[in-house]
């Protein structure tokens, strides 16, 4: 089944042909991080613009590069929730209009669950069930992957997603957006016990997480600096910042993979391609003797090979729009659209 596929929920317009759900044939993506870095992050009213320009142009490029034509498309997928909503509605309607002209299926996929399927295209091998962790700049979780459609939500952040704090601690040492590439590369030169920073807890929910408190603790801790006329130890700072970001992960997300008895454990979303993160990860698995599967940085932020691989499966369980689709800001993972 072949399956042209759309991303469009924030800043990366991704357009790609997959065949049955494992095999991609082409990922074109157009990035808008130069336009966003001006203000210092996404600007959805430029964002938006910058799909419609860009998403045409990019469907051609998809087709052109995985050989095929129009008429060989089986079926049309968009991500349509969650996130910016006049970005996702870009994708929802040139997808309805693509679907609409060639006489196919429509498959909404919801954008967290293309990110579980990232490991599918990265590990052929794997099949549910399995545990997942999802954190990106707008969501972080942890899923329990029972089916390919069957995904339960068994902790979340409680406040800011473990993505949206890395951009926010980024900016506030003077890093440019987006920042957790550029707070990885500082941090290696840092000492992590440079600062002592907050590892919040939720009471009563040993797998939720907070990360507003990390957030504040590091924005004052740079404030007071630049008040006080001292010189902030930045790399210090970022290393006992991603050393608190992974002490927060880390042992909620091995708690659930033991709880859950799968053996299994993956990755996904912006945040597993911090080196810490995922160095942590894998150590914490090995010595749990579990098998942890992490896509490749490519694979980690936004594209639509996930989206495409995804809507595969959510085909197969029934899962198809028509022209009635909408876009939602946001949505709850384990709904499906049927």
């Amino acid at each position: 089944m072949l399956i042209l596929s759309i991303e469009s929920s924030c800043d990366e317009t991704a357009v790609a042909v997959t065949r049955d759900g494992r095999t991609v044939l082409a990922d074109e993506i157009h990035t808008q991080v130069d336009i966003h870095a001006l203000y210092g992050g996404v600007v959805p009213e430029i964002a938006s613009r910058n799909h419609i320009a860009a998403i045409g142009r990019l469907a051609d490029a998809a087709l052109a590069k995985a050989g095929v034509t129009k008429r060989d498309i089986d079926a049309i997928a968009v991500t349509y929730a969650p996130g910016l909503i006049g970005a996702l509605l870009v994708g929802v309607n040139f997808a309805k209009g693509a679907a609409l002209a060639l006489g196919v299926p429509l498959i909404p996929v919801h954008h967290l669950r293309g990110h579980v399927a990232a490991n599918y295209i990265a590990y052929t091998e794997l099949e549910p069930p399995f545990v997942c962790l999802i954190a990106s700049g707008g969501n972080t979780l942890i899923a329990d992957v029972r089916g390919y459609t069957d995904i339960r939500v068994v902790g979340s952040t409680r406040d800011d997603a473990a993505g949206e704090c890395f951009d926010k601690a980024a900016r506030v040492l003077g890093l440019t957006y987006p920042g957790g590439k550029l707070m990885d590369e500082l941090a290696k030169s840092g000492d992590e016990r440079a600062f002592a920073l907050p590892r919040p807890s939720v009471d009563g929910a040993p797998y939720d997480m907070s990360f507003s408190g990390l957030k504040t603790a590091v924005v004052n801790l740079a404030h007071n600096a630049e008040q006080s006329g001292k010189t902030l130890d930045k790399a210090g700072l970022a290393a006992s910042f991603q050393s608190a970001v992974s002490d927060i992960l880390v042992p909620r997300v091995m708690s659930a993979t033991r709880e859950l008895g799968y053996g299994k454990l993956a990755l996904a979303g912006g945040v597993a391609a911090n080196s810490r993160v995922r160095a942590d990860f894998t150590r914490a698995a090995e010595e749990a003797g579990v098998t942890l599967y992490i896509p490749p940085l490519r694979l980690c932020g936004d594209n639509a090979a996930m989206i495409g691989c995804q809507a595969y499966y959510e085909h197969r369980a029934g899962g198809r729009a028509g022209m009635e689709l909408n876009a939602y800001a946001s949505l709850e993972m384990q709904r499906r659209y049927i």
